[in-house]
């Protein structure tokens, strides 16, 4: 998941220097959400794994 979020991120960036505002502005909300995802997931478990 985090390798995708980081994928997108790259496009958002390649996007924006090539000055496509509208797909980077798309990329790097895509990256946003699956970073989150990424955390929230990580954290369940890292918690499901300490109580293990």
């Amino acid at each position: 998941m985090l390798h995708y979020a980081l994928v997108f991120l790259v496009i958002a960036i390649i996007a924006a220097v090539f000055g496509f505002g509208g797909i980077a502005g798309a990329a790097a909300g895509i990256a946003k959400i699956l970073f989150v995802i990424f955390l929230v997931l990580a954290v369940v478990a890292f918690f499901r794994r300490a109580t293990r």
